[in-house]
């Protein structure tokens, strides 16, 4: 009875430990906003804990540089219908969900338009990542 007991208390504070996610196993990746003249900005994004989502979609580049206090030009809200908050990404690029077909159309009219050119509003980090600000 004593081994059953040992096993029970065992099991409810493992059940515990996985809900609560030690900081070693949460995901958190580096984000790199570069602007000309200016020092690089880096913070930490832990997916799913922005707590702004009215601009760009959720874990957007402009989702977080907004919870992040970085400024990000966003004319129409983040809802992809402009150019203000066109970035070039320099590093990362696999990290960034892909780019849909609204997004594509749409940046065809940005100013500096690269081959590495995309939405901060559309562009959902998913790992580590640097982008440089269009202004």
């Amino acid at each position: 009875m004593e081994s059953q007991e040992a096993t029970r208390g065992a099991g409810a504070a493992s059940v515990a430990l996985d809900n609560e996610q030690p900081a070693t196993q949460r995901k958190l990746y580096q984000v790199t906003f570069l602007r000309a003249g200016e020092d690089p900005v880096t913070v930490q994004y832990e997916p799913g804990l922005t707590p702004y989502h009215e601009h760009g979609r959720e874990g957007s580049l402009l989702d977080i540089a907004i919870n992040c206090g970085i400024h990000l030009q966003h004319a129409c809200g983040g809802n992809c219908a402009c150019t203000t908050c066109h970035v070039i990404v320099k590093q990362g690029e696999e990290n960034l969900s892909e780019m849909e077909e609204d997004e594509e159309d749409r940046l065809y009219m940005a100013d500096g338009l690269t081959l590495h050119s995309r939405l901060g509003c559309q562009s959902v980090v998913q790992g580590d990542v640097t982008v440089e600000m269009v202004e």
